[in-house]
This record gives structure tokens, C-alpha cells and sequence, in this order.
């Protein structure tokens, strides 16, 4: 199913070929460069920078150019926002690499085998860049590879899906080294509801409690990132661990689905959880929001009336040429900080790129290189040296340890089949 504009141009022709020519009708009046400090960058380089969502993996799985073998992280990637040089310049700590498979392959029984396919890659990937990054399966490693002046991999299931309704499949992921999974992507699946996606179980079935009880247990971070409100109501009022929202924003600001309510955040900050700051335009503020529905439905149109792809794509990119979006800034990523900052606490925010995932970005926060831009404008408002690490990584990394402590206290197992019945009751 098509939600938004950037799947459907996705899902017509990998990322990269296109995003030059998307980007070109995104970039409306220049934004104003960010004037860095030496206090910032100092600041900066003492922080841990975790960024909650990045989609390399999609990326490697799209391009049949780019795999985990062939690939050179430590060479410049012009067609990517990710590689080392970048990561080093924007003082990356960690970062969430995301495996993703649609709600078909579901369907064709691939799920699984996808998820395991892709969790392989970021493994292989990361093995051969073992002089620049390593696998972190536990906040030990966190601490152990900062100290050795490399970045953390840690791996993401995006899509309850993914699990096929299987607690079974939840644990072999774990095994593989997921340490987090979200819920839904924009799908409602078998036992939970998507934000983007109509209510089957008005938030979340009985499979999907044993779900969250299971991730307790594992020591899997939650994410709701993709979730219904009611998804994400359920899952605060029933998880032992805290939660994170690894790539959204303040529907205060920009309201569109994938947004966080004020309510949803202040049970966000009772919880103890994260919600991470998403860079991608379309949910930064509400003309964005208004613009991105416009393209989504012209893009949907233009789609039904053409045969091939190519066609598709000479419409297309004809129609965004008259119709350029509005910029957006860092100052627009900070203005949700902020938001966020108030409604539940700056202990209970954070920053989730999704870089390599999205057709638009703001302007001074284009690749992984660009986090200082963030420190100086949390700076330029008069936030402390504290409250800019909490929001740069320390939150994130609290979240990570507060996860292990409960599935270390023992958190017994939920009492329920390894399988989902059907319609996840």
C-alpha cells in the first residue's frame, strides 16, 4: 500500500537515482548557513551522537550496484548520506541501522527470510568496516567501542510484520542481533495497528501485549515510531522497559499521522522512553505536511495514467518543477525538539535521522556529516551543555540500559502459543 510520496517514488526507482532530480524541486530560497562555534564544536566532539533510524540497509538491498560486499563505506558515497568520513565528521556514536520488507512478502512467505537476509548484510557490512565500526549487541559495547573511537552498529527490525506472528521468529532475531523492533510500519498487521493504516484492533491485540512482553523479556527496545496512537497508548500502559519513537516528530507542529500527540507525549515521559526527531521534510511543519498530501495524490494520479516507468518518472518529475515544496531548515528539526523538550521533558528526546530513507531533507542537515548544525542551534536558544548531550545521545543511550536492566531483573516470559491465532486474538 502507497502512504506517502516518498514510497511511491521508492517503490518506482531506487532512491538514489531519483533524488536528485526530487531534490531539485524541493530546494525552495536558500537557507541561512549555520554560523558554527568553537564552543559547539567542542561540545560536539565530547557528546555521543546516537541517531535512532538510518536506512542503509534499504539502500544496499535497492541498488544492485551497492551490496554489502562490494561497497566501500570508507570511501566518499555521493549517492548515499551515509559513509565513514561523513559519520566521523558528524561525531555519529551509534546508529540504528533499520532492515525493512513490505507487508507482501507476508503474503508470499519471504518475510522471514528477507529480515534474516538483510540482518546479514548490516553484519557483513560492519565486519568489513571493523576498522571504523563495530556490532554493539549491549550498551557494554556502546561504552567499549566509543572508547575506541569507532561507531556502533546496532540493528532494527522496522515491521512487526517481519515476525510473521511468531514469537519464535521475534527470538531468532534477537539471536541474529536485532536489538529493537517496531511494532508496525504502514501496515496494521495480525495484532497491532498502524498510524498510517486502518484500526483492525483499536491498538493492540492479545498477541501483540505477549509481543511487548516478549521484547521485555529479550531486552528489545519497542519502537512506535509507525504505530496507531491507540498502538502506542497500549504499548506505554503494559511495557515494563522504556519505549522509543525512533524517527517521528510533534503533531502539534506538523500533523500528520506519523506525529506524536502532546498526550501521547506526556505518557511518553511516565514510560521513561524516547521520541527521536525525523529529519524528512514532509513531517516538519504543517505546510510541509499540506504539500507532501498534495504531491502524494499527484504522484498517485500521474502513476494510474502511465504505462511504463519511464513515463511514470518524465511526468513526474515534470509536475514537481511546478510545484516546489517548502524549505525546511535545522532551525525546523529544533523548533520539535523544543516541542518535545516542553511537553514531556528534555530527558525524553532524541534524534532519528532517517537518513538513506527519505527524498527530502532540510537544508544544512543533507548527510550523517551535518549533526553539529543541531548542537549550535540548540546552543543559539540557550539550551545547557546537558540538555544538548541528553538530546544528542545520552537519552537514547539511558533507554538502552533501562531496556537491559529489566530483562535482567527477570521479567518472566508472557504465558501464550509461540504463533498468533488468526487476526491476532
Amino acid at each position: 500500500m502507497i502512504q506517502s510520496f516518498g514510497d511511491l517514488v521508492s517503490r518506482s526507482r531506487p532512491l538514489a537515482l531519483l533524488s536528485g532530480v526530487v531534490l531539485s524541486s524541493v530546494i525552495g530560497m536558500a537557507a541561512e548557513p549555520t554560523r558554527m562555534t568553537d564552543e559547539a564544536l567542542t561540545l560536539h566532539r565530547q557528546s555521543f551522537v546516537f541517531d535512532g533510524h538510518n536506512n542503509l540497509a534499504m539502500q544496499l538491498r535497492k541498488r544492485p550496484d551497492l551490496t554489502a560486499d562490494s561497497i566501500d563505506l570508507n570511501a566518499s558515497q555521493s549517492k548515499l548520506h551515509t559513509d565513514i568520513p561523513r559519520l566521523r565528521r558528524g561525531g555519529v556514536g551509534a546508529e540504528f541501522f533499520a532492515t525493512y520488507v513490505s507487508a507482501d512478502s507476508v503474503k508470499k512467505g519471504t518475510a522471514v527470510r528477507e529480515t534474516l537476509e538483510q540482518i546479514d548484510q548490516i553484519t557483513r557490512l560492519v565486519k568489513r568496516h571493523s576498522d571504523a565500526m563495530e556490532w554493539a549487541g549491549s550498551t557494554a559495547d556502546l561504552d567499549r567501542i566509543h572508547k575506541a573511537n569507532k561507531v556502533s552498529a546496532l540493528i532494527a527490525v522496522e515491521g512487526g510484520n517481519a515476525i510473521e506472528s511468531s514469537l519464535v521468529v521475534l527470538q531468532t532475531y534477537f539471536k541474529a542481533g536485532a536489538r529493537c523492533l517496531a511494532l508496525t510500519h504502514d501496515d496494521t498487521t495480525d495484532w497491532a495497528d498502524a498510524a498510517l493504516d486502518k484500526a483492525k484492533h483499536k491498538g493492540l491485540a492479545k498477541f501483540g501485549e505477549q509481543v511487548v512482553a516478549e521484547m521485555n523479556r529479550l531486552g528489545m527496545v519497542i519502537d512506535l515510531s509507525h504505530a496507531s496512537e491507540e498502538t502506542a497508548l497500549d504499548t506505554l500502559m503494559i511495557s515494563k522497559a522504556p519505549v522509543i519513537f525512533s524517527h517521528t516528530g510533534a503533531h502539534k507542529l506538523a500533523p500528520h499521522p506519523r506525529n506524536v500527540s502532546d498526550d501521547v507525549l506526556k505518557v511518553v515521559a511516565k514510560n521513561g522512553g524516547v521520541v527521536m526527531v525525523n529529519f524528512y521534510s514532509g513531517f516538519l511543519t504543517a505546510e510541509t505536511v499540506k504539500a507532501y498530501e498534495k504531491r502524494t495524490k499527484a504522484a498517485a494520479d500521474l502513476r494510474k495514467s502511465f504505462k511504463t516507468d519511464d513515463q511514470f518518472q518524465v511526468a513526474l518529475v515534470a509536475w514537481l518543477k511546478e510545484h516546489p515544496l517548502p524549505t525546511t531548515g535545522v532551525k525546523d528539526v529544533v523548533d520539535h525538539i523544543d516541542h518535545i523538550g516542553k511537553v514531556a521533558g528534555f530527558d525524553h528526546v532524541g534524534l532519528g535521522s532517517n537518513f538513506d530513507g527519505v527524498v527530502s531533507l532540510p537544508q544544512n542537515l543533507e548527510d550523517v556529516s551535518c549533526f553539529p548544525h543541531l548542537t549550535q542551534e540548540m546552543l543559539n536558544r540557550g539550551y545547557s551543555h546537558e540538555q544538548i548531550q541528553k538530546v544528542l545521545g545520552g537519552n537514547a543511550q539511558r533507554v538502552l540500559r533501562e531496556v537491559e536492566a529489566v530483562a535482567k531483573s527477570g521479567t518472566p516470559a508472557a504465558t501464550q502459543p509461540a504463533t498468533a491465532a488468526a487476526g491476532g486474538e
